[in-house]
């Protein structure tokens, strides 16, 4: 009789967790009137575009480039590296640290002239540090391009100087920007409104962040400005609010800070990262077969948080659990899924687990006498 009322329970305790609604995005096509030719706003933890603006032309991106430089020099070499400033790197037009042929830094003191002051120079040396060469170095970026499937995009330098065949669209920019931001001094340097970077001899500089979205926008961290009389003004931002993040990005915009905080307010105003499941949410009791105890409570030990509109769609939640389970369970063991899905494309899962070991009763023994 108990066993059956604890299986009833049971029984309505998963029904109440099938279905569980919530409003997602449903976009608009808002014009936001921005000054720039090629614009994106992109949300980068589910991947989407909230906004664009002939975002798929290619165009020329300027010192947007260097977003890729630091990349690869963060992937193909340690922050601490010793960097010898090449007889190459000397004189490069445009701004500058004005390093000197055999004075040498750390690669970080190099990324931190490289992002906030834009230094070309700076580029120029990475570049020979990492491949002997500005062509080599263009080759590991174009590389990353591909790995990051961008058919749109092709690099000739790592400064951003004028080529024709130096281009990306704004779609692209924002991607490989979000690819940059999961590396964590990445993100710092970017952030970083004011550094001072001092050579191997001593000798320091002050170098001061272009980027005014930082000290304009709450919530800002960066990205990366840019600008020849070709390519016209470029710019990507970053900002983070409540766990939400966007990346947005301009090509060619004489108005460049105001569409980008058009762009961080559209986007923060349509969306919100909203947890749909807390952890243990789902902790309840199942009756076991064939186990010393009757019964073992299993739980979700990770939440889930979805990004979704303010006012629209639905996320669906489904629980994949048998009624009962056969014993032995071992403790941590999955025995059940919760599955969180939207417009029948799944969003994510989280895993049920045994919270206790349930053995199967010990076989009683037996002596022989002779």
């Amino acid at each position: 009789m108990k066993y059956q009322r604890e299986k009833i329970i049971t029984a309505i305790i998963i029904s109440l967790f099938v279905f569980a609604l919530f409003s997602v995005i449903v976009f608009s096509t808002t014009e936001l009137n921005l000054s720039a030719k090629s614009a994106a706003l992109y949300e980068p933890e589910s991947g989407r575009f909230l906004y664009k603006k002939n975002s798929s032309a290619p165009l020329a991106m300027a010192s947007t480039t260097k977003i890729m430089t630091a990349l690869i020099a963060l992937e193909n070499s340690s922050p601490e590296e010793l960097v010898t400033t090449p007889a190459e790197a000397c004189g490069i037009e445009g701004s500058s640290l004005y390093l000197k042929e055999g004075e040498t830094f750390f690669m970080k003191d190099l990324l931190l002239g490289l992002m906030l002051r834009s230094a070309n120079d700076a580029a120029e040396a990475i570049a020979y540090h990492i491949s002997g060469s500005t062509e080599d170095f263009a080759t590991l970026m174009n590389n990353k391009a591909r790995e990051l499937k961008l058919s749109s995009t092709n690099f000739k330098n790592p400064h951003g100087l004028d080529d024709p065949e130096h281009y990306t669209t704004a779609e692209e920019l924002a991607i490989i920007t979000a690819e940059a931001l999961k590396n964590p001094l990445f993100k710092q340097i970017v952030s970083t409104k004011r550094a001072t970077v001092t050579n191997t001899a001593g000798e320091s500089r002050i170098i001061v962040n272009h980027n005014k979205l930082l000290s304009m926008y709450d919530g800002a961290y960066g990205v990366k400005t840019g600008f020849t009389k070709r390519s016209g003004r470029s710019l990507v931002g970053a900002a983070e609010k409540d766990g939400l993040s966007f990346i947005t990005v301009t090509i060619n915009a004489p108005d460049d800070w105001s569409d980008h905080i058009k762009m961080f307010d559209f986007g923060f105003s349509t969306l919100e990262k909203r947890v749909v499941a807390e952890k243990g949410q789902f902790s309840h009791r199942i009756p076991v077969v064939g186990g010393e105890g009757d019964f073992v409570r299993v739980t979700n030990e990770e939440s889930f948080s979805v990004i979704v509109g303010k006012d629209s769609e639905e996320v669906t939640t489904h629980v994949r659990m048998h009624r009962y389970l056969a014993a032995p369970i071992k403790k941590g063991d999955v025995v059940g899924t919760v599955i969180f899905t939207m417009q029948n494309k799944t969003l994510g899962k989280i895993n049920i687990i045994a919270e206790e070991d349930v053995n199967t009763p010990k076989k009683k023994g037996f002596f022989s006498i002779f």
